[in-house]
Parts: C-alpha cells; sequence; structure tokens
C-alpha cells in the first residue's frame, strides 16, 4: 500500500478520536451538537485539509506548478464555514441566549481537525486537552464562582390595590434581590397596574424563595419571574 494512504487514513483517525473526545462531553450535559457532530466537524476539517496538502494524488499528472491549493486559504475558508454551523446551536430560550459554549467547541474541533490534516499534531493533541479541560473542569470552576443572576420581573395588582413601589422594592431586597431598571404598565382593560422590573442577585436560589412569598400574598395578582443567565 502507498505510505501516503496510511498517513492519510492516520490523520482521518485521528481526527476522529479527537472531535468525538470533545464531542462527548457535550453529549454527556445534553448538547444537541454532540458526539457525532464534533467527530464530523473534526473529520471534514481534516479531510479538506488533506485535499489541499496532497493535490498531486487527485491531479495525477497535472505538472506541480499548474494548480497550486493554498492551505491558508483552505483554512480560513473552513473556519468561515464552521462559524455558520456554530451559528445554528445557539438559541434564545424565553430571555436566556444557550449555546454559547457549544458553538465555541464547534470552532476549535475544527481548528484542531485542520491542524490534523497538515500533520501538526503537537499542538492538536495539547489544544484537544485544553478544549476538553475548559469544557470539563472549567465548568466546575464557572458554577462555584459567585456571580449574578439576572431575571425579568413582573408583577400586576388590582389598579385600586397595588402595592407601592417603594414597598415592592423593599420585599425584593429582603430576599436578596436588588432592582437594576423598573417600568409601568395598566393593564387587563385597565383594571390591573403592571410593575416590569430587571433584577439580580448573587445567590439563584433567591428566585425560588422569592416566588414562594409573592405565592402567599393575597394583594399580588399575577407575577412572573424568567431568568437571562445562562
Amino acid at each position: 500500500m502507498d505510505p501516503d494512504y496510511i498517513y492519510i487514513t492516520l490523520h482521518l483517525i485521528g481526527s476522529i478520536i479527537a472531535g468525538g473526545i470533545i464531542g462527548l462531553e457535550r453529549s454527556l450535559h445534553g448538547r444537541p451538537a454532540g458526539f457525532r457532530t464534533h467527530a464530523l466537524v473534526c473529520l471534514s476539517s481534516s479531510l479538506l485539509m488533506l485535499t489541499a496538502r496532497y493535490q498531486s494524488k487527485w491531479l495525477p499528472g497535472m505538472p506541480a506548478d499548474t494548480i497550486r491549493v493554498d492551505p491558508i486559504r483552505m483554512a480560513q475558508g473552513l473556519m468561515t464555514g464552521i462559524g455558520f454551523l456554530g451559528a445554528g446551536v445557539i438559541y434564545k430560550e424565553n430571555l436566556s441566549v444557550r449555546g454559547l459554549t457549544t458553538a465555541a467547541s464547534i470552532w476549535i474541533t475544527a481548528a484542531i481537525g485542520i491542524l490534523i490534516g497538515i500533520g501538526f499534531y503537537f499542538p492538536a493533541i495539547v489544544s484537544s486537552i485544553l478544549a476538553l479541560g475548559i469544557l470539563s473542569v472549567f465548568r466546575r470552576i464557572e458554577s462555584a464562582m459567585p456571580t449574578e443572576a439576572y431575571a425579568h420581573y413582573v408583577i400586576c395588582f388590582e389598579r385600586d390595590n397595588t402595592m407601592p413601589e417603594d414597598r415592592l422594592r423593599a420585599l425584593l431586597a429582603t430576599h436578596g434581590f436588588t432592582v437594576a431598571n423598573v417600568g409601568y404598565r395598566v393593564t387587563n382593560e385597565e383594571q390591573l397596574f403592571e410593575y416590569q422590573m430587571t433584577i439580580h442577585t448573587t445567590d439563584p436560589e433567591n428566585t425560588g424563595r422569592l416566588a414562594d412569598a409573592l405565592r402567599k400574598l393575597e394583594q399580588v395578582r399575577e407575577f412572573r419571574i424568567s431568568q437571562t443567565s445562562g
């Protein structure tokens, strides 16, 4: 067998392994772009870079200077195309934007595939390990860090029995929330008065406690708390 064919096969198998390992982490956390998606992205990136590298194989008998494929331009085109694929896994759920980490993992997987395709194994292996570490270890660090959780807060009262704003702010402060901004609206054929607020807290569990407190207040007609983090 031609040694080049063995070399190409090893490149492609290596790209499947690298992409599959990164995708496995995504699959374990229930992401739609997981094991198979990442393996395919890495394989396709490696395959196209091999196409640029071994153009003499698919153009036999053609003089070397007649057609020349620039590997750098090939890599640029790959990363641009992968950008569209990454955008497809980013979606808006209520007031939260999700899929950003998966999109970034697809992008780094494509870059790793390019490195494997050109035979630059050392940075490909190191970046695969680092990417897996970022997705797994950094997740634990991030969850342990004190971060602010934001929420969109809507609460309605009878128009003639509305809770004063200062009292409502005090209620939110009691449950660990700070008001970032506030809006007002009369709704339901002018029968209800509605506060619309953006609130934030350093403890996400405060959201459930606030909901329990509001549920027990007979004065409250309706309320909605939609988290915007994530």
